[in-house]
């Protein structure tokens, strides 16, 4: 009980505290109507989530990381994120990612690259500018994932992070439930006060979780909680969940995730970035077979 209240005062004051309109003296209300969460297909309806770990088909395309750590291997996911891949095979056989680094690493988090200017700033798509995100429900931010970098909905161009977070510092759907259960707990007793600004509690809940780019966890299937409890990886990325942005996933990491476990476990400084390079040899895309 102690826990629900905590989260039920966290809430009560994310949104009265001006990071929602409303509890000042703005009374428009921040309604979500009944769009809880992005509008999100799939490009696989004869798969199962959880499909993008399994290896590639011989005949694929695939791309080769020669990193200065060791080599990792992608499979691309063309049918649901054709600008994504598109860009980053483009860009790779332009010799574009070559010699640069893996300039933000957090251990148990993410490691990123594919910025000319090395710090996170720069980079650019294949078309100049940014292109848009490509979200499906069935490409989830698991472990091993290659998933866009941006800066906001939108706003991809040519940085991307391999999810490394391992499953078991994954928090679980516990964590993410007790805010939508303490949205529904406040809301029910200061309804008088909150309905003229949210009509429901899940309008409650969704303008916070909007706010704090939070997954909506009432929307999350129970096969995707078991993947990532299973496999690790950053659920609170994946824009099939959220009401607004997240991070494209194109492409799986199918050999080379001790690579990327060593890349991640390389000394930083406070902002992720290496003490000593970590390097981008070359992107070789080719084909992949079995033999």
């Amino acid at each position: 009980m102690k826990r629900k209240r905590l989260y039920a005062a966290l809430l009560a004051c994310a949104l009265c505290a001006g990071l929602l309109s409303g509890c000042s003296g703005d009374k428009t209300p921040a309604k979500e109507g009944d769009k809880a969460i992005n509008e999100v297909g799939t490009a696989y309806p004869d798969k199962a989530v959880g499909f993008q770990l399994e290896g590639p088909a011989a005949g694929d395309q695939i791309a080769v990381l020669h990193t200065s750590m060791g080599d990792i291997r992608l499979r691309f996911f063309p049918e649901a994120a054709p600008k994504a891949v598109q860009n980053f095979t483009t860009h790779a056989q332009n010799g574009y990612y070559n010699g640069l680094t893996f300039h933000r690493i957090f251990d148990d988090f993410m490691i990123q690259g594919g910025d000319p200017d090395g710090d996170g700033t720069g980079g650019e798509s294949i078309w100049g500018g940014s292109f848009e995100d490509e979200f499906d429900q069935k490409l989830l931010n698991l472990r091993g994932s290659v998933s866009m970098a941006n800066s906001g909905a939108n706003t991809n161009g040519s940085q991307f992070f391999i999810n490394q977070a391992r499953a078991a510092s994954f928090s679980g759907r516990d964590t993410y439930q007790q805010y939508a259960d303490s949205a529904e707990s406040y809301y029910r007793e200061n309804e008088e006060s909150l309905k003229s600004l949210y009509g429901t509690w899940q309008e409650y809940y969704y303008a916070f979780a909007k706010q704090n780019q939070m997954p909506v966890a009432t929307a999350i299937p129970d096969t995707v909680w078991e993947l990532y409890e299973k496999n690790g990886g950053n659920i609170h990325l994946d824009g099939a969940w959220r009401i607004t942005g997240g991070h494209t996933v194109f492409a799986q990491v199918f050999e080379g995730m001790e690579v990327v476990d060593a890349i991640a476990g390389v000394s930083t400084n406070s902002k992720g970035m290496p003490n000593e390079p970590v390097t981008i040899t070359t992107v070789e895309i080719t084909t992949y077979s079995a033999d």
